[in-house]
């Protein structure tokens, strides 16, 4: 099978080229490298069935080998990162989604859209079903990711039900692992970069704060899943485990070995308060469920990290 991955160098994306190469694909990373790294991908240059193409998937992408499945991992995902990246960000979502989308359509290929939990903005439901509408402020500085990919979650269905491509939509919560950047300016490359450089861990509002965290490879798995399978409505990929940002720091600064003191600072506008997914759709149709546990995955992204530190 012939694969295209656009995202291909991103934290989530290269993860994905990985499994994909894995299993006996032919893999076609699309990057910009507006955040992705040619790092994260350099280990697959030399390998016969993986091809990198350097474009935006906001412009139209014309593939002339024959494709079975598109993923559209492409978007800048941490805050800091969109936004810096606004209009960018709004553009890979809406024309961007819609280019993938034809390429699809195309090719006659299965379509696996990355959403986010961001879909349900600061929400008031707890935990997150797929049926909660979300509760989103679209004029908001956060509203260029969370309605970009609302929008994307539209357009793929549209693409769906008019079009009949084999759709998917994955919604994604809080992931880490390997390959993330240390400015990434997410809660966990945060935390563990001042940590290890020993200034003091910042955390914002009082702390109280949810989120729930999933270690990469869980993530990938759940998407390869979904990818084959008949279903288009959206499926939450995410641990359930919940934690506060506060036990989230010394969870880190002991790992660490660090003595840092924890600073507080004022909550971003529209930051949710809470985060949890309820996973009963993942465990009954794709038979999915997280297996790395936190202990886990923070240990072996903390050793990644202090070589990141050292150099």
């Amino acid at each position: 099978m012939r694969t295209l991955i656009t995202g291909g160098a991103g934290f989530i994306g290269s993860h994905l080229c990985d499994r994909f190469l894995a299993e006996g694909h032919e893999v076609v990373a699309v990057d910009n490298f507006i955040t992705g790294t040619p790092e994260n991908i350099a280990h697959l240059l030399g390998h016969p069935h993986f091809k990198l193409i350097g474009h935006d998937v906001s412009n139209p992408l014309k593939v002339k080998d024959k494709l079975d499945n598109v993923l559209h991992f492409a978007s800048p995902a941490s805050p800091v990162d969109y936004l810096e990246h606004p209009i960018q960000t709004l553009k890979v979502g809406s024309l961007g989604t819609h280019n993938t989308l034809g390429l699809a359509k195309a090719h006659g290929a299965r379509y696996v859209l990355a959403s986010t939990s961001e879909v349900y903005g600061d929400p008031l439901e707890h935990p997150q079903k797929e049926g909660y509408w979300g509760n989103v402020n679209p004029v908001g500085v956060r509203g260029v990711y969370d309605e970009a990919k609302r929008f994307a979650e539209s357009m793929t269905m549209a693409y769906h039900r008019v079009h009949g491509v084999n759709t998917h939509i994955v919604r994604i919560f809080n992931t880490y692992g390997e390959r993330m950047r240390l400015n990434d300016g997410r809660v966990l490359p945060n935390f563990m970069y001042q940590a290890l450089t020993g200034q003091p861990i910042t955390v914002y509002g009082d702390g109280k704060q949810t989120r729930s965290f999933q270690y990469v490879s869980d993530l990938v798995d759940g998407v390869f899943r979904l990818l084959f399978t008949d279903d288009p409505n959206p499926v939450n990929i995410g641990n359930p485990a919940e934690i506060t940002i506060l036990q989230f720091a010394d969870e880190v600064k002991k790992l660490a070995g660090a003595d840092s003191e924890i600073v507080f600072r004022p909550l971003p506008q529209d930051d949710p308060k809470i985060r949890q997914p309820d996973i009963t759709r993942a465990r009954q149709l794709l038979g999915w469920e997280p297996k790395v546990g936190r202990a886990e995955g923070l240990k072996r992204t903390m050793e990644f990290f202090r070589g990141k530190v050292r150099k």
